[in-house]
């Protein structure tokens, strides 16, 4: 039975892919903030343990990396948890620091903390690592400055973690635009109904997974639904690295001033 880390399962496409794993047979540890939002979010799973709590503290990790259990083989770590910042977002010019710093930490210590974690166990599994991007990583929205630079810093920490890791696979995989609460807190007052919900999101990233081409950074657009449907839930054996299938040039955006916001 696969494994998987996701953290801010709780909602959004975290919870969706918690449960798309969960319904294709892996056991699954699950992470968020908010005890009953993540209680609510597994009921009815299998397979589940479910650990309430801050990625940013380093007990809560440690806590995650103790879940593991004996067997010590981590097929997937999805760090999902994401931190938006001020709403409505500032120009940089007045950019609160203290906010851009609890952005970053959030953002892109927390996942390389964890990653360090959990490193063995992955490296045992020859596992992969998935750390939730944003087009606002390569585009720069006005008003975007502190999510999107810290995305575009794991972006660059995924990129050199795959270099460093080549018995890992190491994904940044912007979503696009989602209907999640995370989305709608990034525009306040605006209508989001238009947006996909997060499962089109989780479904791309389950074919990713299975089709495992060489680590780099990819969109859910670069892996639509075929006829074939959603493919079987084992993720393969590391393969030798090969061209990606998609290129890396970013997406141009649907608008703007609408970034996709992931969480």
């Amino acid at each position: 039975m696969p494994t998987a880390v996701i953290t801010g399962a709780s909602q959004g496409l975290g919870r969706a892919m918690a449960r798309a794993l969960a319904g294709r047979g892996w056991s699954l540890i699950v992470d968020a903030r908010h005890a009953d939002q993540l209680t609510t979010a597994v009921t009815g799973l299998t397979a589940v343990t479910a650990i309430p709590g801050d990625v940013t503290d380093p007990a809560h990790r440690a806590a995650i990396g103790a879940a593991i259990g004996p067997a010590g083989r981590l097929d997937l770590l999805m760090n999902n948890a994401s931190r938006l910042g001020p709403s409505p977002q500032p120009a940089l010019r007045s950019y609160p620091l203290a906010e851009l710093g609890h952005v970053y930490e959030t953002d892109v210590l927390a996942p390389l903390a964890l990653f360090q974690v959990l490193a063995g166990p992955l490296t045992a599994a020859g596992g992969t690592v998935v750390n939730v991007s944003s087009d606002a990583a390569t585009d720069a929205y006005p008003g975007w400055g502190g999510y999107g630079s810290a995305k575009a810093a794991l972006d660059q920490l995924t990129a050199i973690l795959g270099a460093e890791e080549p018995g890992l696979r190491c994904y940044a995989f912007d979503p696009g635009d989602m209907r999640t609460a995370m989305h709608q807190h990034a525009f306040p007052g605006e209508d989001i109904s238009d947006r996909p919900e997060p499962e089109v999101a989780a479904a791309a990233l389950l074919r990713l997974l299975v089709q495992r081409p060489s680590s780099g950074r990819y969109r859910a657009s670069d892996y639509p639904e075929t006829e074939a449907g959603l493919p079987p839930a084992a993720p393969q054996a590391p393969a030798a690295p090969q061209t990606p299938a998609a290129p890396q040039t970013p997406a141009a955006p649907q608008s703007q001033h609408s970034p996709a916001v992931a969480r």
